[in-house]
């Protein structure tokens, strides 16, 4: 039997379609088929739907005029959330590509973040406008803006949630780049351009923790290979390794000689995954001892998302060269590989 480390180089699955540098990827959570997705947003203006394991491609979501900057799935992965620079969040029918809500913002949407639970109802929104949103989808108000669908390209279409309402007014002093909903529903984390990752209670409406970073944050995920979840963040050329439970808790930061646009963590394995902001390679750490284990080519630009597959036999990749990648993290046959 092939080691892991060895196995590693197996060949990674290329996925093309999009014609844009990809700029976020997320998985859904394992369903009751063992199958499981993946959304990959991208400055085409047209996030894809892939199967997870295969890549194979599912479907496009039309109708955003700009680029999309992160893509997410339902945890179910019955429904899928984008934000774009064309200053609005969308929320997709992910069966029918059908587009159900229109967030409309005065701003580039960088950000939007569904809670764990199945077909939510909720969704968290950040971008250019410094502000953290969250949108209740089972309020409707015809008052609103309209929602675009493929189906109705003048614009007419299902109405929008009621506005939403905003937590922490004034506090960002940046761009939030990501959004992050724990799993702790009461728990919202965000990650902004003023250097800092914060930590949100919701029933306060007010940070409960905070912490600075050293460089401008590039991801920022919680890992979802285990049931003691972890927040991983790239910022500059450290990997900073947050509790996924009690907020602001540092676990480890660990400093590499190269920038890093992205990282993950494999907690099991008890290895971490990073994405070059300055060059084309994939690299493999060592959490405990942090050596570098593997450099993975395969990419012609720089690497902007990684994330593991919910049972973290794969991981993917994206980059500014324009394609998805997936690579095989497991000892045995998986997948396409045999």
């Amino acid at each position: 039997m092939l080691t892991l480390v060895e196995n590693i180089k197996a060949v990674p699955l290329t996925c093309h379609g999009h014609s844009r540098p990809i700029t976020h990827l997320s998985f859904s959570s394992v369903l009751d088929d063992d199958q499981y997705y993946l959304i990959s947003a991208c400055k085409d203006n047209n996030p894809m739907l892939r199967d997870g394991v295969t890549g194979d491609w599912i479907g496009t979501f039309i109708g955003h005029k700009g680029a999309v900057w992160q893509a997410r799935l339902s945890s179910d992965a019955t429904l899928a959330a984008t934000g774009s620079a064309d200053f609005s969040a969308k929320i997709w029918d992910t069966h029918t590509g059908e587009c159900l809500h229109t967030l409309t913002h005065g701003h580039i949407v960088r950000a939007v973040s569904f809670p764990s639970q199945s077909r939510p109802q909720l969704v968290a929104t950040g971008g250019f406008e410094k502000k953290l949103r969250i949108f209740d989808l089972s309020r409707s108000s015809s008052s609103n803006s309209t929602s675009s669908s493929p189906s109705s390209p003048n614009g007419s279409g299902p109405s929008s949630p009621s506005p939403g309402f905003e937590i922490g007014s004034g506090i960002h002093a940046g761009n939030i780049k990501s959004v992050i909903w724990s799993t702790d529903l009461n728990i919202l984390i965000t990650a902004a351009d003023d250097k800092y990752i914060r930590w949100w209670d919701l029933r306060a409406r007010a940070p409960a923790a905070k912490h600075e970073l050293e460089g401008m944050p590039g991801t920022c995920e919680l890992d979802s290979t285990s049931s003691t979840t972890s927040l991983s963040v790239a910022a500059g050329k450290s990997a900073y390794f947050f509790s996924g439970t009690e907020p602001g808790l540092l676990l480890k930061k660990i400093t590499t000689s190269k920038e890093i646009g992205a990282v993950a963590l494999h907690a099991g394995s008890r290895k971490f995954v990073t994405g070059g902001a300055g060059d084309t390679w994939v690299r493999v750490y060592n959490f405990d001892d942090e050596t570098e284990l593997e450099v993975q080519k395969g990419h012609h630009g720089p690497i902007w998302t990684v994330g593991f597959s919910p049972d973290g036999k794969l991981y993917a990749t994206g980059s500014e060269d324009g394609t998805v990648k997936l690579w095989k993290f497991c000892s045995d046959p998986y997948g396409l590989w045999r």
